[in-house]
């Protein structure tokens, strides 16, 4: 099978990361307390935005002062780059698609690169600042799709392409019956085994 995936919060744990740079730019820099408005519904990779509220200043300022850390010190998930490499053993092409945009603000594909390469993940192939997941996947011919974000998952599941949604804090509202939900890397793994049965 040729496995489309998604980095952050899919092979990643940037919320993490991306949340605690987030507390301490709104303390440092903004000067309020942190709250989170957890009534907040996003479909899409920018929840910091919504989960603060924040101004599309306020999210310029803090991707151009916190976004090359946060590609630094992301980790993988906890056993991601294992089932990885265990479908790369099983004979599947990786391309890692990522909507991690070029930007003025640092090498956001060499940062990719080098992430990619110090934790050990597969990748046949990398393509990052894929606004339109449903694009790539289709001039890769992808057969299964992985992100977290529902929006993507959405386009590239209406189009009949397998896709699995991997399951965060923020997208936990969201359902198509077209999309199937994971809870883990060992719980994708398990439903991919399935597929090629």
């Amino acid at each position: 099978m040729i496995i489309g995936v998604d980095i952050d919060d899919t092979i990643s744990d940037t919320y993490e990361v991306m949340m605690n740079y987030a507390q301490e730019y709104i303390i440092n820099f903004l000067k309020k307390e942190p709250i989170i408005d957890e009534k907040v519904k996003c479909e899409n990779h920018f929840y910091v935005s919504a989960l603060y509220n924040w101004r599309i200043e306020e999210e310029n300022d803090f991707l151009e002062n916190y976004f090359q850390k946060i590609l630094i010190n992301v980790k993988p998930k906890t056993l991601a780059v294992d089932y990885l490499n265990k479908l790369k053993r099983d004979g599947n092409k990786i391309i890692i698609i990522t909507a991690r945009a070029r930007t003025d603000l640092c090498d956001v594909e060499k940062l990719t690169e080098d992430w990619i390469y110090k934790n050990n993940i597969p990748c046949d192939k990398l393509i990052i600042d894929a606004e339109n997941k449903l694009v790539v996947a289709e001039k890769e011919n992808i057969d299964v799709f992985i992100d977290d974000s529902f929006v993507n998952c959405k386009m590239v599941a209406d189009n009949k392409i397998k896709t699995f949604i991997m399951d965060t804090r923020v997208n936990k509202e969201f359902f198509d019956e077209n999309i199937e939900r994971v809870y883990s890397w060992p719980h994708l793994y398990m439903k991919l085994k399935e597929i090629n049965k």
